[in-house]
């Protein structure tokens, strides 16, 4: 493992019906059970799930890194679709990521998909734990 180049701290208290904030009190966030899951969904608030996909946003930068080593100029835009599921030993989580690309075709748009999937760290992270399912989106 190498040295952090940056951390992260956050604090939920109340599970997921509480809070989450973090130690830089930037993000400070109500969380409530989606309506999916059996709760009441208040209006307002959020849950792990749409945090887990917002943390996607380093995909599309992963995305940008790896068309610039290809001297690749692209506009990108990728949507991570996060569910819960239930499963023999519990629950657990799948990924639909969508990336849309300007500047590529549509070859190129799935070889830097699956470039940046090697690259993310949040798909490094869950590698073998978590299915992905990628759809590249190129002109």
């Amino acid at each position: 493992m190498g040295s952090a180049l940056y951390t992260a701290s956050s604090t939920a208290s109340g599970g997921r019906q509480g809070s989450v904030k973090s130690s830089d009190g930037t993000l400070d966030l109500t969380l409530s059970l989606p309506k999916g899951l059996g709760g009441n969904e208040k209006e307002g608030t959020t849950n792990p799930e749409q945090l887990f996909s917002a943390g996607y946003a380093c995909f599309d930068s992963a995305l940008q890194m790896v068309a610039g080593q290809v001297k690749k100029k692209i506009i990108s835009e990728v949507t991570a679709d996060v569910s819960i599921e239930k499963q023999a030993s519990g629950f657990g989580l799948s990924v639909n990521l969508t990336a849309k690309m300007e500047g590529v075709t549509q070859v190129e748009a799935e070889e830097l998909m699956e470039k940046a999937h090697k690259a993310c760290p949040y798909s490094r992270a869950i590698e073998g734990n978590v299915e992905v399912k990628k759809k590249a989106i190129g002109e």
